[in-house]
């Protein structure tokens, strides 16, 4: 396990994509701190797994490279590339009255940074922080929450469960009288589905008719199956992202005679339903706030130090290690 000294003066350390399947740990200048600005001392992220390994692998398409920014990247795609969202620490430099407080900052994974005062939003009181790093994920489950419509009694299924695909399927369960299925080929993931309070069930096994189907596979099979869950004038609501890897869908058996709306829902918009209301501020702090039941630690079921994330990242890419979601601890 390689090591890490605790870092002080202007400089952090963070975490590169250099090229494709390739990372590395870099220590770079951080900038000045202007008086609107935090210094924000990292003690966890976590990794967007499906995002991020496309990233690692150097899947993400020309065409989309600026609309895949996140904020406070640095260098460009397919590398050298600083890239993640889910960084929380505590307020070390900036406002007195905000000096010491608890904050998550869509942030690549870095052990000091400095960012906005806005744009490090203060964790709730009742949530951890080793929890706070799921909360881009609970922001991307809350907007497809959105996007998919659901409403009391609605009989929903999700179709992948990974951390977003989770997510999506323990806020539908928590809408009065919603029947919420998850779907995965894995049966691994039966004891956590049902920690969160859903039916865990095969894609043999899945019920038919649903009113809104999720898909959060990331895999074409996966939403050949979704489509094939959905009843007559259903929504299908497509969360996963493929980078540039294409997608062959059958679409000659059901989907023109039972009328079915398939739609994407991708966080980088606030949901048409609540875009002239909602700030991404606004959002990002209802989902910091979601992320208050104790049951959801359950999702975070690996760690390593920022110096083992190079090795971590190639072997969630390679396949040889499983988890939901892979949080880092820094020194």
């Amino acid at each position: 396990m390689a090591v890490l000294k605790p870092n002080t003066g202007n400089k952090a350390r963070a975490y590169f994509t250099m090229a494709p399947g390739a990372g590395a740990i870099r220590e770079i200048d951080l900038p000045g701190r202007s008086d609107d600005d935090v210094l924000v001392e990292a003690q966890f992220s976590g990794i967007s797994r499906g995002t991020e390994t496309l990233v690692f692998r150097g899947e993400v398409p020309e065409t989309e490279a600026d609309r895949m920014r996140c904020p406070f990247q640095e260098g460009g795609f397919p590398g050298p590339v600083k890239y993640g969202y889910a960084l929380v620490g505590r307020i070390v430099e900036g406002p007195q009255d905000r000096v010491g407080e608890p904050v998550f900052v869509l942030h690549p994974h870095q052990d000091r940074a400095v960012v906005p005062a806005t744009w490090a939003r203060p964790i709730p009181k009742t949530v951890p922080a080793k929890r706070a790093v799921l909360a881009a994920n609970m922001e991307t489950a809350l907007n497809a929450i959105w996007d998919g419509g659901v409403g009391p009694a609605d009989r929903v299924s999700v179709v992948g469960a990974g951390v977003v695909g989770l997510l999506i399927g323990y806020l539908a369960a928590r809408c009065p009288g919603t029947d919420v299925e998850m779907i995965d080929v894995d049966p691994a993931k039966r004891s956590v589905t049902e920690t969160l309070g859903m039916y865990f069930v095969s894609p043999k096994d899945a019920a038919g008719g649903r009113d809104i189907v999720y898909h959060a596979t990331g895999h074409n099979g996966g939403l050949e199956t979704a489509l094939g869950l959905a009843g007559t004038e259903a929504t299908v609501v497509e969360v996963s992202w493929y980078g540039d890897r294409p997608v062959t869908v059958s679409l000659g058996h059901g989907f023109h005679p039972d009328r079915l709306t398939l739609i994407s829902s991708q966080v980088g918009s606030v949901s048409p339903s609540r875009r002239p209301r909602w700030t991404h501020a606004r959002r990002l702090d209802a989902a910091l706030t979601l992320l208050e039941d104790d049951r959801l630690d359950s999702l975070i079921d690996g760690e390593s130090d920022l110096a083992d994330l190079p090795d971590v990242m190639s072997a969630l890419a390679e396949g040889r290690l499983s988890t939901l979601c892979h949080r880092i601890r820094y020194p």
